[in-house]
C-alpha cells in the first residue's frame, strides 16, 4: 500500500531529515519525494511505501499529525487512493 505525505510550513533546517527517520522507524520506504522553499514556506510531498510499515495507515496518519506539532509543521499522511480521490476533476 502506498501512502502521499504533505508537509508544510515556515521553512527550518532538518524538516526532511525529521520526517524522513519518523517514516522509516516505522517501517515505511520513501519511494519518491519532492520539495521546495517558497520564501520563508516549505512545502513538501511525498510517496511512501507502506507494505512494511509496523502501525496502521490511521495510526501512522495520526503520529504524522502529532510530529508536525512538534516540529511547527502540518503533516498529512493519506493513502494513495484517497488522496487520488480528493485531486480528480
Amino acid at each position: 500500500m502506498k501512502a502521499v505525505v504533505t508537509v508544510t510550513g515556515k521553512d527550518k533546517k532538518g524538516i526532511i531529515a525529521t520526517v524522513s527517520t519518523f517514516l522509516a522507524e516505522r517501517g515505511a520506504n520513501i519511494e519518491d519525494i519532492s520539495q521546495t522553499v517558497l520564501g520563508e514556506y516549505f512545502a513538501m510531498i511525498m510517496i511512501a511505501d507502506l507494505s512494511e510499515a509496523k502501525q496502521g495507515i490511521a495510526d501512522l496518519a495520526n503520529d504524522c499529525k502529532e510530529l508536525g506539532k512538534k516540529i511547527g509543521m502540518t503533516i498529512y499522511l493519506q493513502h494513495e487512493d484517497i488522496f487520488n480521490a480528493m485531486h480528480n476533476i
